[in-house]
């Protein structure tokens, strides 16, 4: 199988065997490892300044990058960051990436139009807008929602390069999500369904990521339907164990490596946790892809990644899951 198909197969939770798939949302940490800048937006701020020559490099330079930290890591897909976003150079980046990779690597954007938690500035006022503006919140909610569907139509129309989104829409605190379960009924569940059923019609799967303590609305957002779900962050107190009694076996789990110990934890604090979050993922067999329980963000030591991936490579396969994590190996079964 290639990387994109083993994904794949992992996200309909049929068995893959050999080693679990894996990826990061984001690997911000391409100066320290490539020598190359991140493609942040902030970066080409000057785009429509630039020839078509130089918009030529930054694009390939750009496509290589997500290339490179797929290949070095043994990554099975790609999130890309389209910059410019707009839907000519989304298109454009991603027929580079094909150029070079063809169908090797599940490729993925975002894509998510429902409310995410409010910043600082506009958090009182979108709260005071759910009480007394419920209707108005929801007439945007559903153009908002429809503005995501007509990019995902026009860029399937170019052809299908594109595998699917994954909703970025943070919905949690490490204490409790920002919306009680009634609101995220009544401002979220309907939106995030339709999104994901009608991006589904179109052929594209959906990975839903929220950060922090998802567990009082996991079974709602279960319930609309996404392929999978990431990224099951510790720091929130979310155990795979627990996520899988809730929504049961049918939506893959991606993540649930604790980024916070990763970047401050002990060598061996960092091993445990590396082998716990593969140990409780792996534990039925299909329907798990290994990844941090954020992205490999800036100030993450490289360091630490790399020792994850290592940890990865010698115990994150399924043929070998028994000898690796059962109850008589003394090496593993501690963390």
């Amino acid at each position: 199988m290639t990387n994109r198909e083993k994904f794949i197969k992992t996200l309909k939770c049929e068995p893959v065997g050999g080693q679990v798939p894996t990826f990061e949302l984001v690997f911000f940490l391409t100066m320290e490892k490539f020598g190359k800048v991140h493609p942040s937006h902030r970066f080409y701020e000057q785009w429509n300044q630039m020839s078509l020559s130089e918009k030529k490099l930054h694009m390939n330079e750009m496509a290589q990058l997500y290339v490179d930290t797929a290949k070095a890591y043994g990554h099975s897909a790609i999130f890309i960051h389209p910059n410019p976003g707009d839907l000519e150079n989304t298109q454009w980046l991603l027929e580079l990436i094909r150029e070079k990779t063809g169908d090797e690597y599940y490729i993925m954007m975002h894509g998510d139009p429902t409310w995410a938690i409010p910043d600082g500035e506009g958090m009182m006022e979108f709260s005071m807008r759910m009480y007394e503006d419920a209707e108005g919140l929801n007439a945007e909610s559903a153009a908002r929602v429809e503005q995501s569907l007509e990019f995902a139509r026009k860029l399937d129309e170019k052809g299908h390069l594109l595998d699917g989104f994954a909703l970025c829409s943070d919905y949690c605190f490490n204490v409790n999500p920002f919306f009680s379960p009634d609101n995220f009924d009544e401002f979220i569940v309907p939106y995030l369904k339709e999104v994901i059923t009608e991006y589904r019609k179109m052929g594209y799967y959906t990975i839903k990521h929220t950060d922090g303590n998802i567990m009082p609305i996991v079974k709602q957002m279960a319930d609309c339907g996404p392929d999978a779900i990431h990224s099951l962050d510790p720091q929130g107190g979310v155990s795979i164990p627990e996520v899988r009694k809730i929504i049961g076996n049918d939506i893959a789990l991606v993540g649930n490596v604790n980024c916070g110990l990763l970047q401050t934890g002990t060598e061996e604090e960092c091993r445990q946790d590396v082998l716990r979050a593969l140990r409780e993922g792996m534990a039925n067999g299909r329907g798990y892809i290994f990844s941090t329980s954020n992205c490999v963000y800036t100030g993450l030591p490289l360091e630490r990644y790399e020792m994850m991936m290592d940890l990865w490579k010698k115990y994150g396969n399924y043929d070998h899951y028994e000898e690796n994590f059962g109850e008589n190996n003394t090496n593993t079964n501690e963390a």
